[in-house]
């Protein structure tokens, strides 16, 4: 058995989507570990917008 590292680029992903995704594929994911992260201009995050119309 040999370990192998990968490296994953993903759009709004979440690390427990990627590692049950991997899984269901049959693949043991030994450790995720966020790189990089940058927010995308004119696009907000998930559920933002519905936030600030409760927050007023």
């Amino acid at each position: 058995m040999k370990h192998q590292n990968y490296v994953l680029k993903v759009v709004d992903a979440k690390k427990t989507d990627i590692r049950k995704a991997l899984k269901d594929a049959g693949i043991d994911v030994r450790a995720i570990t966020e790189v990089y992260s940058e927010e995308v201009p004119g696009q907000g995050k998930e559920g933002e917008d519905a936030e600030k119309k409760s927050n007023g």
